[in-house]
């Protein structure tokens, strides 16, 4: 039987907290062919269209990003946690489950009209690519798509993003938060 991106993934229990299902990517990374399909199959619905640079969401989309961006032959540009860029920044807040955080980018990361496609591992409330859409949008760059490798449903961070007009891919769901 033929592997699919969700088979490379493994589930670890109880982590970070009890009763969390945590969908671990490292082993779909691990495996060479695994993770060339998840680069493949995230690059899939962009194909022929116009993407100045990927951007990458702090940290496992830095992985994906960095290889998509090189699929591609464009830049990569990071969005990480508050206080993590050395050069000038501009900030986004966001909700979390249990909290608040921020988010920044380089001010000189992306050009005004430059299209970028926002790339991350997992989509769950959508807070963390919302605040990196509107860091996108500040700067004046338009967001072609959202693509994430797993989508935790239940937890409508895809609904959130389409009511924002992304265009959201991705590979496989996961039930439970």
């Amino acid at each position: 039987m033929k592997k699919t991106v969700k088979d490379y993934i493994r589930t670890i229990a109880d982590f970070p907290h009890e009763g969390i299902l945590f969908r671990d990517v490292t082993t779909l990374f691990a495996d060479a062919r695994g993770f060339r399909m998840a680069i493949d199959q995230l690059l899939h619905p962009y194909a022929g269209e116009r993407i100045d640079k990927v951007v990458g969401l702090e940290a496992r989309g830095f992985i994906l990003g960095g290889a998509i961006a090189h699929q591609l032959t464009k830049g990569f540009v990071p969005i990480r946690k508050k206080g993590k860029l050395p050069g000038q920044t501009i900030s986004q807040g966001y909700k979390l489950e249990y909290g608040e955080a921020i988010m920044e980018i380089h001010e000189d990361a992306l050009q005004p009209a430059e299209k970028v496609l926002i790339v991350d591992d997992l989509l769950a409330t959508g807070g963390t690519c919302e605040a990196g859409i509107r860091l996108c949008e500040r700067l004046g760059a338009e967001v072609v798509g959202c693509a994430f490798v797993i989508d935790l449903p239940e937890l409508g961070g895809r609904k959130l993003l389409e009511s924002l007009g992304m265009n959201v891919h991705v590979l496989c769901e996961f039930e439970g938060a």
